[in-house]
């Protein structure tokens, strides 16, 4: 286990990133979804989702055992496509995943072979005390190199990556700032090759239902469009929250989490176009069993 301590740094930059993504993004669905996860007493984990969408649906059967993992996953057109996944932590400062993509399969090509090639992800993740440096190796038909790094402390973080593939060109470079107090967190995205520049701002307030807002401004330069949401999310209790967002192409989007059990779920998301309020809303449903 990494000392959370030693690796302040690390940790509080990747929780406050994924809080950002969680609070504007995680669990608004406009699919059905049904998911159960079981754990053995031998300490594995096998879990299986089925999303439908519209008249499309994809079933996910994943198993997880300490660092080892193993995904398969089912289409409605009897597509087939698995991935084999490690992790190690060789040092308390390192930790490598290694990840291998089987080749998808159709139905009519099961006899036939593979309709394309397997990839193989090898990702090395090194962890300092104001530093992280993430370099990973795809191996396939295009190897390429991605490296990330990060460096600064819990107030203030820079952070860059970029790709090059062996075809001797950089296919990815993307650069951020991240400022943080207890409250408040603003990071500052350029991104698919300085065309893409993102802003987001999320404030948390000390309240009993734990209000926070969030607000994310995208700037795409090669065509010159803007977009601007806004979002928020509070607990009515211990077991409920709402959330909203709303963007200025006027889609707007509401969340009701319910947990009834220890770690199981039900969800409900909508979304509605404000500017086209003839048209019918679209629904998601989600339940997951954890037990």
């Amino acid at each position: 286990m990494f000392s959370l301590y030693r690796f302040k740094f690390a940790y509080e930059l990747c929780f406050v990133l994924i809080k950002f993504a969680d609070l504007l993004n995680k669990c608004y669905i406009k699919d059905d979804v049904f998911s159960i996860s079981k754990s053995s007493s031998i300490g594995v984990v096998q879990s299986t989702t089925v999303v439908k969408h519209g008249r499309l649906s994809t079933s996910n059967i994943a198993a997880n055992y300490n660092n080892d993992t193993v995904d398969v996953k089912i289409g409605s057109k009897s597509q087939l496509s698995a991935t084999l996944g490690f992790r190690g932590n060789f040092s308390a400062s390192t930790k490598t995943i290694f990840a291998l993509k089987l080749p998808d399969y159709t139905g009519a090509e099961l006899e036939q072979g593979p309709c394309d090639y397997s990839s193989s992800e090898l990702k090395f993740q090194y962890f300092h005390e104001n530093a992280i440096l993430a370099p990973s190796f795809v191996l396939n038909q295009f190897p390429s190199v991605v490296i990330s790094a990060a460096i600064g402390n819990p107030r203030i973080a820079f952070v860059v990556e970029a790709e090059y593939k062996t075809a001797r060109c950089f296919t990815k470079y993307d650069a951020a700032i991240h400022v943080a107090n207890p409250k408040c967190n603003a990071t500052i995205t350029l991104s698919n090759k300085g065309d893409l520049l993102k802003a987001l701002y999320m404030h948390q307030f000390d309240q009993p239902m734990k209000v926070a807002v969030a607000a994310e401004i995208i700037r795409r330069f090669s065509t010159k469009e803007n977009t601007l949401t806004v979002g928020g999310s509070c607990e009515v209790d211990r077991r409920t929250a709402l959330k909203v967002k709303l963007d200025n192409h006027g889609k707007l989007n509401t969340l009701l989490l319910h947990r009834f059990r220890h770690k199981s779920y039900l969800s409900v998301s909508g979304e509605i176009d404000m500017k086209g309020l003839d048209k019918t809303p679209r629904i998601g449903l989600a339940v997951a069993l954890i037990s």
